[in-house]
Formats: structure tokens, sequence, C-alpha cells
């Protein structure tokens, strides 16, 4: 196991594309290093993404999946999507505050929250009750400002141009 100096939470938002690539270049640069990583995907629940099949590959990665395959009616969630946001952040409270990661990721929890799956008092909370050893990344789009505020690094993603625009759909190895 590597050693933690001072844990960060760093949050990763913006309308651009890389964010939760960026989380798992993050994760992979400390595995490397010999530590555990716990990633939470909120709003995710298909098995074809590839940091999934590469995980099971990694020594000291885990990644959970808490939500559906289907997009999420903003403002209108139903409710197999709360509870299983429900369960995200029950996972992820655990993974923070068990002492058993030195990295945990909120993969889309800032649009969970956007969302009104995830109350932001949860996750303020959540950031709050972090050990100093372990450290946090949370990702997605419509960063609350207390959150950003609360964190010791916050990236902004920006997109100037996407392939997407020019018809190309999300593939394999590159989206997902």
């Amino acid at each position: 196991m590597g050693s933690v100096k001072k844990g960060l939470v760093q949050v990763y938002t913006g309308n651009g594309k890389g964010k939760t690539t960026a989380a798992l270049g993050q994760a992979l640069r400390a595995i490397g290093h010999g530590w555990r990583v716990y990633m939470v995907q909120f709003m995710k629940g298909s098995r074809e993404y590839g940091e999934l099949m590469a995980a099971r590959h990694l020594p000291g990665f885990t990644i959970v999946q808490s939500g559906l395959p289907t997009f999420v009616r903003k403002g209108s969630p139903g409710e197999e999507d709360v509870r299983l946001a429900r369960e995200g952040m029950r996972l992820a409270r655990e993974a923070i505050t068990g002492g058993q990661y030195e990295l945990v990721i909120l993969d889309e929890i800032n649009v969970a929250v956007d969302y009104g799956l995830v109350p932001l008092e949860e996750v303020l909370e959540l950031v709050r009750l972090k050990p100093p050893h372990v450290n946090v990344i949370l990702t997605g789009r419509y960063a609350p400002p207390a959150l950003a505020a609360e964190a010791d690094l916050v990236s902004e993603v920006l997109e100037i141009k996407h392939h997407y625009h020019q018809g190309v759909q999300a593939q394999a190895g590159i989206e997902y």
C-alpha cells in the first residue's frame, strides 16, 4: 500500500468530455503506487463500460454501478433511480469511512445532485467525514458552488469541439 500524505478532495466538472476519464487516469496512477481504489458510478448501469472490464484485471480497483442503463428524467426521477442513488451513497460512505481505500471516486455525483437523486447536504457531509488519508474525487457537470468550496482542487473540462456534433455516435473505447 502506498502512503497518502494528505487526502485531497478533487472535483472534475464542466460541459466537456473527459471528467470520468480523468478520474480513471487518477485511479490508474494510484493503483500503480499500491493504493486501493473504489469507484461508485451514479446514474450508470451498463456492463459495457470499458472501465468495468479493465478493472477486473487491476488488483485493488473496485467499480460498482448505482444506476439503470436508461436516462434519468431530470426533475422527476423514477423510484428505482432514487433507490439506486441512495444505495450508491451508502456504498460511498462505507468506502470513504471504512479505512479500506485510499481513493474513492464518486462518478457523476454532481449530476445526481442536480437531477434530485441525492441531496447536496449529504454529499457535503460525506466529504467532511473523509478521514485524513482518504482521497475523494467527485465528477460530473453542474458541480455546486458549495461542493467546489469544500474541494482542494476543482478542474473544469470545457468543450471546445466534440465529434458528436459532426454526427459521430458514442463509441466503445472512447465514450464507454
